[in-house]
């Protein structure tokens, strides 16, 4: 099994501190593509579940959850938060690629506890223009995953909101918390 320092093929570099960082991960791209075979899937999901998470690099889903290629459909953004594009990638995963379960994974320590909405108007002062996004920041991480399944449990676009749960996964230790929807 690999580590994640092992994931990425070291470039070759004709001098020292050349290239970026794109660079390195297209060319382990191409040691990736040298010996990769067509797993002959298709785009629907085996296990039948979207995962809604923070874009955290912290946190190794697959790993955490046991998964392997092709069994989930993965959306992350920052906070894990359930927003209107959220729902638009999670409608489509269940009516056109046939999902039915619904898992939101929040975390400790995460970045939006540490922002407020301010944050869009320091944007409009820097380059003149509002974010069309709200920033969805909050203080209470499982509070914040309450409001998310409802948001999901209430969206007329999703079909299948009956297994919806959520959780919030610890940095430090790696486990899950799940999270009463109704408390």
């Amino acid at each position: 099994m690999s580590t994640p320092a092992s994931r990425f093929v070291q470039p070759t570099r004709t001098a020292p501190g050349t290239g970026t960082v794109t660079d390195r991960l297209l060319e382990a791209n191409r040691a990736y593509a040298a010996g990769f075979v067509d797993p002959g899937m298709g785009a629907r999901p085996v296990l039948r579940v979207a995962v809604v998470a923070c874009m955290d690099a912290r946190i190794d889903l697959h790993a955490a959850l046991g998964l392997e290629l092709g069994d989930c459909h993965t959306v992350r953004n920052a906070g894990g938060v359930v927003t209107d594009d959220t729902i638009r990638s999670l409608t489509i995963s269940q009516r056109a690629l046939g999902t039915r379960s619904v898992i939101l994974i929040h975390h400790t320590g995460c970045g939006l506890q540490t922002l407020t909405e301010d944050f869009r108007h320091e944007l409009e002062v820097e380059v003149g223009q509002r974010p069309a996004w709200a920033v969805e920041a909050f203080r209470d991480v499982d509070q914040d995953v309450r409001q998310s399944m409802q948001r999901v449990r209430t969206s007329p676009f999703l079909p299948h909101t009956d297994d919806v749960r959520g959780f919030v996964f610890d940095v430090t230790t790696g486990l899950l918390r799940e999270i009463d929807p109704g408390s």
